[in-house]
């Protein structure tokens, strides 16, 4: 895939107990918000057979009625100046199952500057994670 083809964050979590990628984790990227007044802005996507997301989709919650968000991440960074700050929630228990994992969530917070790309490596197992600013 060409690096166009993917979103400026992108995210990869390896299941280390299994030694292979962790297909199927539900993934949602929250931030954007460069003011106090500015709503931020949730995408969601699924991890892939490679265990990664590449591209994210506007978010829109079970409960919320009427039109369906339509802006990228491509447009919400293309707006942001200076840095924002991001979250990513993974889904462990919807991976391992509830009663399967000490962490039914992993969150990881980071910041992100204008123009620059950025990958979060997720190393996963029912009872501890890793993760790492990747390239």
């Amino acid at each position: 895939m060409a690096s166009s083809d993917k979103d400026h964050i992108t995210c990869h979590v390896l299941d280390t107990t299994a030694g292979r990628p962790a297909k199927g984790i539900r993934v949602r990227l929250v931030g954007g918000a460069a003011s106090a007044t500015a709503q931020p802005k949730t995408f969601e996507s699924i991890t892939d057979d490679d265990g990664r997301i590449l591209v994210w989709l506007p978010y829109s919650s079970d409960l919320s009625a009427g039109e369906v968000p339509v802006y990228t991440l491509f447009d919400v960074l293309g707006e942001a100046r200076g840095s924002s700050r991001w979250t990513l929630r993974f889904d462990t228990a919807g991976y391992f199952g509830e009663d399967n994992t000490f962490f039914p969530e992993v969150t990881v917070t980071f910041r992100v500057d204008e123009g620059q790309h950025y990958h979060v490596p997720l190393l996963l197992s029912p009872y501890s994670y890793t993760t790492y600013r990747g390239s």
